[in-house]
């Protein structure tokens, strides 16, 4: 099994920075890749950025230049540094694993996931 266990988020004023993290415990080698996903109130969750075991990067148009995701293998964890925010980044994270690659963007590709991290960005 593989559990995912986030943390880091907050409430920020517009502008500001945070650093989410996600510890992976269990079996590692099931989380070729990880990603980033995001859930608005109202709205479906979405993909933010993935990374492969590779360290071959994929981002949202939304959080190009923006956000940028990472992951330290030696510590099973997996980062989103989050600049520049904005009141439209205000949702739930989650973190994400599949022994899958990350092209495929279907949630379904995806059978871990964390209990979520909330992001509050005010104007």
């Amino acid at each position: 099994q593989v559990r995912l266990v986030e943390s880091g988020g907050g409430s920020v004023q517009a502008g500001g920075s945070l650093r989410l993290s996600c510890v992976v415990f269990g079996y590692a080698y099931k989380t070729n890749c990880m990603g980033w996903f995001r859930q608005a109130p109202g709205k479906e969750r979405e993909r933010v950025a993935n990374i492969d075991s590779g360290k071959t990067t994929i981002y949202a148009d939304s959080v190009k230049g923006r956000f940028r995701i990472s992951r330290d293998n030696a510590v099973n964890t997996l980062y989103l540094q989050m600049n520049s925010l904005k009141p439209e980044d205000t949702a739930m994270y989650y973190c994400a694993s599949t022994a899958r690659n990350c092209v495929d963007p279907r949630l379904s590709t995806y059978n871990y996931w964390g209990q979520g991290t909330q992001v509050t960005v005010s104007s």
